[in-house]
């Protein structure tokens, strides 16, 4: 692939990219990190990206390796006596509670019917669009507003189950 084929097929990807990898890591600059590394590994990975089916898809799966590698790297560093738990400026147990609240919702999100599971977690993970959900699953946008809307209610109304009791 050469480089303006690269420029036009690649780098419009960086906004998606940049909200996919902004929700994972925990600030702008890991995330922006984590986008130019995937044009590079892009990059050097060119001449296969000549007959790759999904250009997006790829970049995709391969940021989320970059963010997942970011991820344990930063704990390895926690876990060896790090002072500082994190960028932000959440304390030990602001920071322990959303971890554990995180945990909960994704363990609710399992707990969906599958469907509802794929839908949620392309639209408020991945950060999929819901022309582009409908056009993936072969549904009507309408259906996937409707499966996406029981899927968050039925998580929020599970975790405010959980949190309550």
């Amino acid at each position: 692939m050469e480089l303006e084929r690269f420029k036009s097929n690649v780098i419009p990807l960086r906004e998606k990219l940049q909200s996919f990898a902004g929700s994972i890591l925990p600030n702008d600059f890991e995330a922006q990190d984590a986008v130019q590394e995937t044009f590079l590994r892009l990059w050097n990975v060119r001449s296969q990206l000549e007959n790759h089916p999904n250009i997006g898809g790829f970049a995709m799966q391969t940021l989320k390796n970059i963010c997942i590698d970011k991820l344990r790297s930063t704990r390895y560093k926690l876990s060896n006596g790090a002072t500082d738990i994190s960028d932000n400026t959440l304390t030990p147990y602001q920071y322990t509670e959303q971890k554990n609240e995180i945990a909960i919702i994704r363990r609710i999100i399992d707990t969906l019917p599958p469907t509802q599971r794929m839908i949620i977690m392309m639209r408020d993970v991945e950060g999929y669009e819901l022309d582009e959900i409908a056009e993936i699953t072969g549904s009507d946008s309408n259906a996937i507003r409707v499966n996406l809307s029981r899927a968050r209610k039925a998580v929020r109304d599970k975790f405010m189950n959980l949190v309550t009791v």
